[in-house]
């Protein structure tokens, strides 16, 4: 049984080669890569060496075994992984602004990754696990796959897993009382809460960031690892607050970078790292995400974080 357990979307990411190629004009695409973020922390935590599943669906077409055979490769258990016949494999479509800035055309909630629902959320898998992440992208993609989140949420907490939620929303399009909602179910059993500062500032409903990080530990989360891009991480936890620098590194793409956090911080603190600690491998292992083109590609093995630490 999987240690770390995420449910979610998979899809495949198709996306312009370079910066100032807009979605609305006719040019090329590499592509496909892996990606949907549960799927991207569940493949991260497992190149980290530690056992992962995933729950989802994708589509009986080559961008499904893509997904799928990348995450059987890099040693994620895929069993929970269902292949529908009627739909396809989710896909979204990105481009770069000058300032790196991305713009995403999504097909997922039609596709197979919106057939994920509650009745492929097994109690006994889940309570087997150590560890459940829960991302916001999941939770707003479909009414089933929310229910199928808010059920292994619930699973999850009767048998004392750690739970990590991890945001990850875009809020801009929804009215804050609409996100605050459909976080609830999560965010009151969370262990863990990972939000960037808007974030935790649109949860928590203060003004700044540290006071928005302060009061979500005031409702029962005991860490909360305020993610800071390039500059690392702040952690708030046991009445501290602890800035924990980023690392240098040449930026090629930094789509999945917070999901490779959230699972190095998952790793860390399961292996006995002390919360500090801890943040510091999160950080290397963000960093280095964002090496390579593609979500996952630059999700780093344990050596590549040694060697960046020792640096």
């Amino acid at each position: 049984m999987p240690e770390v357990i995420a449910l979610g979307e998979a899809l495949v990411e198709v996306m312009r080669p370079g910066k100032g190629i807009p979605l609305d004009r006719p040019s090329v695409f590499l592509g496909p890569y892996p990606s949907g973020a549960p799927a991207i922390f569940a493949d991260a935590v497992a190149r980290l060496g530690m056992s992962s599943g995933f729950i989802g669906c994708v589509g009986a077409d080559p961008f499904g075994r893509c997904l799928t055979d990348r995450l059987q490769a890099d040693g994620v258990d895929a069993s929970r992984v269902e292949v529908v016949t009627d739909a396809a494999t989710g896909v979204a479509f990105v481009g770069y602004d000058e300032e790196g800035g991305r713009q995403f055309v999504f097909h997922i909630a039609g596709a197979a990754a919106g057939r994920l629902g509650p009745e492929h959320v097994d109690a006994g898998y889940i309570q087997g696990a150590r560890w459940l992440h829960i991302t916001g992208s999941s939770l707003a993609v479909s009414e089933r796959m929310r229910d199928a989140c808010y059920k292994a949420v619930e699973f999850a907490t009767q048998a004392g897993l750690m739970i990590s939620f991890d945001p990850n929303l875009r809020a801009e399009l929804m009215d804050p009382d609409d996100v605050r909602r459909l976080v609830e179910p999560v965010l009151t059993h969370a262990s863990i809460v990972l939000p960037s500062g808007a974030e935790a500032r649109l949860l928590a409903g203060e003004e700044s960031d540290d006071a928005a990080c302060w009061a979500l530990l005031e409702r029962g989360v005991q860490i909360v690892a305020l993610k800071r891009g390039a500059a690392g991480s702040a952690i708030f936890a046991r009445g501290e607050r602890i800035e924990v620098p980023g690392f240098q590194v040449s930026e090629v793409d930094p789509t999945g970078a917070g999901d490779c956090y959230a699972a190095g911080l998952a790793v860390a603190l399961l292996q006995g790292l002390d919360v500090v600690q801890a943040a510091r491998f999160a950080n290397a292992v963000g960093a280095l995400a964002v090496t390579q083109q593609g979500p996952m590609e630059g999700a780093p093995m344990q050596e590549d974080v040694a060697r960046l630490l020792s640096t």
